[in-house]
């Protein structure tokens, strides 16, 4: 892949005509599972300045989850996110490698490193996050590889860059498929090599070749315009998003999206502004409608205009009304989290449930109407105090 030579893009960069900022930058949904996975360079790289920009992004971005690499300093690192309005944090200062989260959206169950004794394959040990979104279960696996090499994959050399990736994607599937086989799992980071290498180079062999059970998300950036790619400088595509075929359907949804956020093109400065003051690297960014059959918020099709409640919204009691039931009919309500909060099971005929809400703090709910354990109608509540 040739270099494209520094004056080129420089011209490239800063001859547009700008008319928007870093806060008409936009990603996250309210209805969507949104991660983003971001080689934030040495990061602060220049010092509070970064941390303004970074601050901005995320907030603009408004997604549910960032895995995120090259955290250099936890001080700066945790004054950013102090900055933030609704997010946490978990960091690794060994590696690097670091989450921000909505815990509104997201409950965390687990955190830890694996491989933390393959220094040759991972001189970042990989980071798990075991988490729910809206009830949904998911594994999101935090990845820095190592980085260069001459694009020829040197088996015989174990010190090779191409042959300690190599080997790192192996035992990061053999992980997958000894941990979590039938598990939501979306393995990403700095993978720091390109996804459309001949087979004989590629050191994503063991994913490629099983398109059954994987499938890189931001493939189609990969074969796409160099514009849209990762790392501008070279340029290249090295920073991914992988899914297990547990996603595939979510994936395929046509409200699902992948894409490279090109912050600079939002920058006055261009490519040189953004490289100065936030990263050398571009955030890939994912959207999933996973977590809405939890309780049904972006099934629009199953809304029916007979489901309703009043006062909607309202102080400790409301009433749901709906047309006479059959059997095998319930009543899920929910929180925004996914969190059940209660159910009712419907006689056959009813037409109305009265909701004592008790200490139930206030707050949106989530009422699915359930018929045969299929969703075919949904509410949005607000309970007032």
């Amino acid at each position: 892949m040739k270099k494209i030579p520094f004056l080129i893009l420089l011209i490239l960069t800063t001859s547009r005509l700008f008319s928007q900022g870093i806060e008409d930058l936009t990603f996250g949904t309210d209805t969507t599972f949104e991660v983003m996975t971001w080689n934030i360079e040495w990061f602060p790289k220049n010092g509070q300045t970064t941390v303004d920009y970074v601050s901005q992004i995320i907030q603009a971005l408004d997604v549910d989850l960032l895995a995120l690499q090259e955290i250099d300093d936890k001080g700066f690192f945790e004054q950013m996110v102090d900055n933030l309005d609704g997010w946490e944090t978990y960091y690794d200062p060994y590696s690097g490698l670091a989450y921000i989260y909505k815990p509104d959206q997201i409950e965390v169950g687990d955190i830890f490193e694996i491989y933390t004794n393959k220094f040759r394959e991972f001189p970042r040990p990989p980071l798990v996050m075991e988490m729910q979104y809206r009830g949904e279960d998911f594994i999101v696996i935090n990845n820095h590889l190592k980085c260069c090499g001459d694009g020829i994959l040197d088996p015989i050399d174990p010190w090779d860059e191409e042959s300690r990736r190599f080997d790192a994607c192996n035992l990061l599937e053999q992980y997958i498929q000894t941990n979590y086989p039938d598990n939501n799992v979306i393995l990403l980071g700095d993978l720091n090599d390109v996804l459309t290498d001949d087979p004989v180079d590629n050191v994503f062999q063991v994913f490629n070749t099983d398109d059954e059970n994987y499938q890189f998300a931001d493939m189609i950036i990969a074969e796409g315009n160099s514009y849209g790619w990762s790392y501008p400088w070279w340029p290249s595509h090295i920073d991914h998003i992988l899914i297990t075929n547990e996603l595939f359907d979510e994936f395929e949804d046509e409200s699902a999206e992948i894409r490279t956020i090109i912050i600079d093109d939002y920058l006055e400065g261009g490519l040189i502004e953004y490289d100065d003051n936030v990263s050398d690297h571009r955030p890939i960014a994912l959207k999933l409608t996973a977590g809405s059959d939890s309780y049904g918020v972006d099934d629009v099709a199953f809304q029916i205009i007979n489901f309703k409640n009043h006062p909607n919204p309202f102080i400790n009691t409301t009433t749901l009304s709906f047309d006479p039931v059959a059997e095998n009919t319930a009543i899920e309500i929910y929180d925004t989290r996914g969190q059940k909060i209660q159910s009712f099971n419907l006689a056959k005929g009813q037409s109305s449930i009265v909701w004592y809400t008790g200490k139930i703090p206030p707050g949106i709910y989530i009422t699915n109407l359930v018929v045969d354990n299929r969703v075919v109608a949904v509410l949005k509540m607000v309970l007032l105090r």
